[in-house]
């Protein structure tokens, strides 16, 4: 059985985009650029992917341990070419069969073209495999030159080209399926005499074609594969380019937008059809909507699933679950780990944190539910607290289904209100509540006749 690893250059340290951040953690819809990288290539179930990194080292590491996967990590000190970069995974070549390199500024590069490519590899029983496109302006590219008989005979850099080369459309994308034997064996002898004084990897084509084996080309069907960004003017294209495409890709299942200002969704969101998703209103991170929603204006949710026929109107929710046909907003937000049940109404000025809100609960407004378990049919009047937090520990508050909790009730943690039972308007409790009560904690009133202060306040 053939045996495959992924090599992905991302030792770059960008400096044209003028960060701290090394060029492959820059964002493209807020997942880094290597990150679309390696969600393509891991569909190919590689036994290996290794990512050659450099100064950066230290940020990518931290950001491929959040993936969930083992990565071999190459260190490339110097840059000294792609060529280079490839030598410094010399190990991965020797522990495969075929080798797949990909740029990790590449996002576009997609497992389909990548199939295709290896399908055409393997069996042409080739030694390279180069992808290949036909972009509108292949300026900055390595040109594809071919024989009289259409087979690749060489790549030339823009730097290296000549005139007439200069005019050839079809590019380099960057990325190869290599025969990793045939790649060791040329390796060594690549040379850095060429205007950039690198060892490109591209020189590696013409020796292991020398060497007797096949070269061949896979053009992709997708122009968009080539795409990289070396500037922060290149990376904000590739964000209009992905935004454009993610909302067309949902218009097809059936999403509206009567406007798309200001919209912007992630590739890992799934959006039902019929659901409306109103200007500015971002969507991030893995969420699930349902149908028949409306989303927005002004919302940001992110890593939060959402039933059917549920409106957010000027709402954040973070990693939290909506239940079908709960309205929530405006200017409300729902922090990590809120759970809102079916037909809830949370009104503006409401927040919510840690919490589970039952069926058809009513918090209308002005209202913080924290580390709280709330059940069903509960209704809160304006200006609620559940204060959860003593200055050093957190505590719970339940409250049971059906209750009653009067406009500037505050409950002082931990505490329970039984079922069907209320509390006064401006009651602070800090007792627990027995079923089918109702509660009054309140200072008595006390009047202090003829009170200086009234005297010289009216003079004034």
């Amino acid at each position: 059985m053939n045996k495959t690893a992924c090599i992905v250059l991302a030792a770059g340290d960008g400096k044209r985009m003028n960060s701290a951040k090394p060029k492959v953690l820059m964002e493209v819809l807020f997942k880094p650029m290597i990150g679309w990288v390696l969600d393509s290539a891991e569909k190919l179930s590689p036994e290996e992917i290794c990512v050659v990194v450099g100064n950066g080292e230290t940020k990518i590491q931290n950001y491929l341990n959040t993936r969930g996967r083992q990565y071999s990590i190459a260190r490339q000190t110097v840059r000294l070419g792609t060529g280079h970069a490839v030598m410094q995974a010399e190990q991965t070549l020797k522990n495969s069969e075929n080798v797949l390199i990909l740029c990790g500024d590449a996002p576009f590069m997609d497992d389909e073209t990548m199939r295709c490519a290896l399908k055409m590899h393997l069996e042409g029983n080739c030694g390279v495999t180069v992808i290949a496109a036909s972009p509108d302006n292949p300026f900055g590219y390595g040109r594809i030159v071919r024989d009289e008989k259409g087979d690749l005979l060489k790549i030339v850099e823009q730097k290296d080209a000549t005139v007439a080369e200069q005019h050839i459309r079809e590019i380099n994308s960057g990325a190869y399926w290599f025969n990793s034997k045939a790649l060791l064996e040329a390796l060594p002898k690549l040379s850095d005499s060429n205007a950039s004084k690198e060892y490109y990897l591209t020189d590696a084509i013409a020796l292991i074609k020398e060497a007797g084996h096949r070269a061949a080309v896979c053009t992709a069907t997708h122009k968009a594969v080539v795409l990289g960004a070396n500037t922060r003017n290149d990376l904000y294209s590739l964000n209009y380019f992905a935004r454009m495409a993610v909302i067309g890709d949902l218009l097809q299942k059936g999403v509206e937008f009567p406007c798309t200002d200001g919209i912007i969704i992630g590739t890992d969101v799934e959006i039902g059809q019929d659901t409306v998703i109103l200007p500015n209103t971002i969507i991030r991170g893995k969420c699930k909507i349902g149908c028949g929603c409306e989303i927005g204006p002004n919302s940001l949710i992110e890593n939060t699933e959402i039933g059917d026929f549920v409106v957010l109107n000027n709402v954040q929710a973070y990693q939290s679950k909506v239940e079908s046909g709960a309205t929530i907003g405006p200017f409300s937000q729902l922090r990590p780990n809120s759970h809102i049940g079916k037909g809830v109404k949370i009104g503006d000025f409401v927040e919510v944190k840690n919490s589970n809100i039952g069926d058809r609960t009513s918090a209308a407004h002005l209202t913080y539910i924290g580390d709280s378990d709330v059940g069903e049919g509960v209704n809160f009047g304006c200006g609620c607290v559940t204060a959860n937090y003593d200055g050093i520990q957190k505590f719970r508050t339940k409250i049971g289904d059906n209750a009653f909790i009067g406009c500037n009730t505050n409950l002082i943690a931990p505490v329970e209100v039984g079922e069907n039972a209320a509390t006064g308007a401006g009651s602070t409790i800090t007792k627990n509540v027995p079923p089918n009560s109702l509660v009054l904690e309140r200072a008595d009133a006390k009047v202090v006749q003829n009170w200086e202060k009234n005297k010289l306040r009216k003079r004034k």
